[in-house]
């Protein structure tokens, strides 16, 4: 019988994965770490008999550092970190780990690596390879591919073992180095330079006194930065608009000036008398027509975390914190992920089906699936495919489970209705615009009917509101209710709220769906920002900047470089 030794990432998957392929017929034994057990049990491969060793690591065994003789800050000028000599090992609190890897590949004739289906994933588990190599040359390594922790496809993951993908993991090297050489120069350059000359918050001392750099910690930063910027530099600007409203037996319908409005207040008066001399209102046109309002693409992990941040005020650390839970236990799918688009061969039906019987959203799954009520589409396609996870989508029924916090429910019910939002028809209105003319100045007013709620029924989340207006016919004229000057004052963009910032990263590329969390939360771990309760983020020590422009040039920019 062939012995396989089998890798997980976390000791919870490394406990679901043996749970399944055993199923639940195991023995457990413990480790070198009390943390790390070994789950044992037979198991067919492909007709093989194996007997299957199930046991993990907890995130990366081995780390990237510089040589001792480059650790210590003052041990040479920070340029040279950069053609410095670096290693890669496994730290003293895994040593533990190590060794029961060793212990058990030894008597092993195969590995399968379990480890994450991403980049991050590929490169821990060639740290896992590097390892079990040392002791033994012989292996037989697999990888096995998976997107949930669920029967299926575990089950069809231990039947279809791959060969790990070298390229992946050989790109979190290169990362890895250039993060360790990138920040570990910048950050002591600023602080040995700028320290003693820094203005530090009274509660903040000990935090600040290290001035961290990252590659993808300070242009997150520079998001904020820039506009707190803009709106302190702000300035208020008035405006005028006309207005007019006509009230009829249907109701009331608001018109708006076509032209929006104008900065200068002589002009904007002249265009307003002549509005009052003549005030016969004609309408030139009614333009009516069916409009749409699609569901959303499915869900990528940028996006679950900018949902959660909206609807629910989630940090973007504590959405992933909740779906890692919830991917472990089994009720949706791996959540790092960038795809936005299913695949062919995704049975879209069976996932709805699961959902039948639900208490809340039940009835929706099952107009679904009834081919007469005409609610199934498939999805949007919203072009981006990590090639390695679907998007994220429940895996398994919960009515609420007992244990589950708030935020649990919450994030879990969000997942379930976007996923039956996006295999649904897009939501129809009818809507009216009607323009109307007033002295050579044209005005409209728009209404909507929604004639078909359609996904809106179970998307919660967003909304698509009524506004009637009153029937009006071309060529009807009318004298206004209401016809007012009225002015107003431009206003500085909000603070970036966590959407926001997690939008800006996206764009430009800074960081991946799996760390851009991390990033936002160093900032405010290291003080760098604050964030209200609103989820905006404001710099910390750049008012001081503003008080320190005329007296030290210098000091100015110590603060906004922070």
């Amino acid at each position: 019988m062939i012995k396989v030794l089998n890798v997980a990432e976390k000791p919870s998957v490394a406990k679901s994965v043996a749970t399944i392929l055993s199923r639940n017929q195991l023995r457990v034994r413990e480790g070198r770490s009390r943390y790390n057990k070994i789950f044992e049990f037979n198991y067919s491969i492909n007709g093989q008999q194996c007997h299957m060793l199930v046991t993990s690591v907890t995130g990366h065994l081995m780390e990237v550092e510089f040589e001792d003789r480059f650790r210590k800050w003052h041990s040479c000028d920070p340029a040279d970190l950069y053609t410095a000599p670096i290693r890669k090992h496994v730290p003293e609190d895994k040593l533990d780990i190590k060794r029961t890897l060793e212990e058990e590949a030894r008597k092993c004739h195969w590995l399968v690596l379990w480890l994450d289906c991403d980049r991050e994933g590929e490169n821990i588990a060639f740290e896992v390879m590097e390892v079990c190599n040392g002791v033994n040359r012989n292996l037989t390594i697999r990888r096995a591919r998976f997107s949930a922790l669920i029967e299926r496809d575990i089950h069809e993951a231990a039947q279809n073992l791959i060969a790990p993908n070298q390229w992946f993991s050989d790109a979190v090297d290169a990362r890895q180095e250039i993060d360790l050489r990138i920040g570990a120069s910048f950050t002591r350059f600023q602080t040995m330079l700028l320290r003693d000359r820094f203005v530090i918050d009274s509660a903040q001392d000990d935090k600040n006194l290290v001035l961290s750099y990252g590659p993808c910690q300070f242009p997150t930063l520079g998001f904020v930065v820039e506009r707190y910027w803009e709106i302190q530099s702000h300035e208020p600007e008035e405006f005028w608009t006309i207005n007019c409203t006509h009230r009829s037996d249907e109701g009331l319908a608001s018109f708006s000036w076509m032209r929006g409005h104008l900065f200068d207040y002589t002009s904007s008066v002249i265009l307003y008398e002549m509005c009052v001399e003549e005030p016969t209102a004609t309408v030139m046109k009614v333009q009516q027509q069916e409009k749409l309002k699609y569901p959303p693409y499915p869900l990528s992990t940028i996006e679950l975390e900018k949902r959660a941040s909206r609807y629910f005020r989630m940090s973007s650390e504590q959405t992933m914190k909740v779906a890692e839970d919830l991917y472990q236990a089994g009720f949706i799918s791996y959540p790092r992920t960038e795809t936005d688009c299913f695949s062919s061969r995704t049975d879209l039906h069976t996932i709805v089906q699961e959902h039948q019987e639900h208490p809340v959203w039940g009835s929706y799954a099952q107009r679904l699936l009834d081919p007469g009520a005409g609610l199934w589409r498939n999805p949007g396609n919203g072009g981006h495919d990590d090639k390695a996870h679907p998007p994220i989508h429940p895996t398994k029924f919960s009515a609420g489970e007992s244990r589950w916090s708030q935020d649990h429910h919450r994030l879990y019910e969000l997942v379930v209705r976007h996923f039956l939002a996006c295999v649904s028809q897009p939501a129809v209105g009818a809507e009216t615009v009607v323009e109307i003319d007033i002295a050579g100045e044209r005005f409209s007013a728009s209404g909507r009917v929604i004639l078909a709620k359609n996904y809106l029924d179970v998307y919660r989340f967003e909304s698509w509101g009524d506004s009637m207006i009153p029937v009006h016919v071309q060529g009807q004229q009318f004298i206004p209710t209401t016809l007012t000057l009225d002015s107003g004052v431009t206003r500085p963009p909000p603070l970036l709220s966590e959407a926001d910032l997690l939008s800006c990263m996206d764009k430009a590329g800074i960081g991946t769906d799996a760390t851009m969390h991390d990033h936002i939360k160093k900032l405010l771990d290291r003080f760098y920002v604050t964030k209200d309760a609103n989820t905006r983020f404001s710099p910390t020590n750049l008012e001081k900047a503003q008080l320190l422009r005329d007296t030290s040039e210098d000091r100015v920019h110590v603060c906004k470089f922070t």
